[in-house]
């Protein structure tokens, strides 16, 4: 077997934060600037006479430039920075709930191109609770149930290089955002453990799919947890994916897998390596799917259907130098 390629130096660049190191909550948040803000307005009067579908929508060069001073810096954040951003705010006050998702789905687009969450092509996802359990094999986002920390398809390919959340509304109690840094994680891991624990995680474990796929394709899909180019580290990880990955494959878990997922869910309960926040309806969370976990607390939602915890996501393909938007 060819021994992967491994991040070996201990990185102290912004992007292996702890909790004690940005504790300035305003860094987190970018404003939409009022001219951009009145530039969706007036896109979406225009939908109102002249309706497209939704996701047949492109965001045109004229409202991309118009925007660029608001979100270029949430790019950065998202790139080279901390690796998420806090986007203030849709009025959904002013809005339908589809005009402001159309908002949401032409802001995603300066970052990058929408692409399909599920089997079935979805492109906006709803994110709320419908009664499903995991342990029947529903994914974690249409329950409600504690997440645990993860990256978004996690056991898919490809793996996108962002994730945005927009937030219609709250649980009624919990729901809490938590985000831990991947470079912070594997300091920790290279600095305090024994080199056969990051080397273990650089090899492949079987992640469960989780239903993606069509019948011709096996149910599960194999990955290492950490992967390293030369200028980013990507992880994937759902730990308990892995282990219904590892049943469906019939692979048990080898005691070094064991040893080593053990010691990364010990330092994903640790507090300092971890934000915690509650978005308010309106602000959108992006984040980079590579090197940022993300987790969702167990939450109580309220019993009326219209009052239920509801978030719309996005999975984006960062743009390229020369991907810009269309002129039509």
């Amino acid at each position: 077997m060819n021994r992967p390629q491994m991040l070996t130096d201990v990185l102290s660049d912004k992007r292996a934060w702890y909790a004690g190191t940005i504790d300035d909550v305003k860094s987190w948040y970018y404003s939409l600037s009022e001219k951009c803000l009145f530039a969706f307005d007036t896109y979406i009067r225009y939908l109102r006479c002249y309706p497209q579908p939704i996701t047949e929508i492109r965001i045109q060069k004229s409202l991309f430039d118009i925007c660029t001073e608001s979100l270029q810096p949430v790019a950065d954040a998202l790139n080279t920075g901390l690796g998420f951003a806090i986007v203030e705010r849709i009025p959904l006050e002013q809005y339908t709930l589809e005009e402001s998702r159309v908002i949401y789905w032409l802001l995603g687009q300066f970052l990058g191109h929408p692409f399909a969450q599920d089997i079935k092509g979805t492109l906006l996802y709803d994110v709320k609770d419908t009664g499903q359990s995991v342990t029947q094999g529903a994914r974690f986002s249409v329950t409600k149930a504690e997440s645990s920390f993860h990256m978004d398809n996690s056991f898919g390919n490809p793996v996108p290089d962002f994730v945005g959340l927009l937030c219609v509304k709250t649980a009624k109690s919990g729901g809490q955002n938590q985000l831990i840094s991947a470079y912070s994680l594997h300091n920790e891991l290279r600095e305090q453990f024994s080199p056969d624990v990051l080397e273990t995680l650089y090899q492949p474990f079987y992640f469960d799919r989780r239903g993606q796929f069509n019948m011709e394709e096996p149910s599960t899909s194999d990955n290492p947890i950490f992967q390293w180019d030369q200028v980013e580290l990507t992880m994937r990880y759902m730990y308990y994916y892995i282990q219904i990955g590892h049943q469906r494959a019939g692979r048990a878990l080898t005691p070094n897998q064991e040893k080593a997922l053990n010691i990364l869910e010990m330092l994903l309960c640790r507090s300092d390596l971890r934000v915690e926040f509650s978005l308010k309806p309106g602000q959108m969370l992006f984040t980079n799917n590579h090197w940022i976990l993300h987790n969702r607390t167990l939450f109580e939602d309220y019993p009326a259907p219209k009052c239920k915890r509801h978030y719309v996501r996005l999975w984006l393909q960062r743009r390229t130098g020369s991907d810009g938007p269309t002129n039509s």
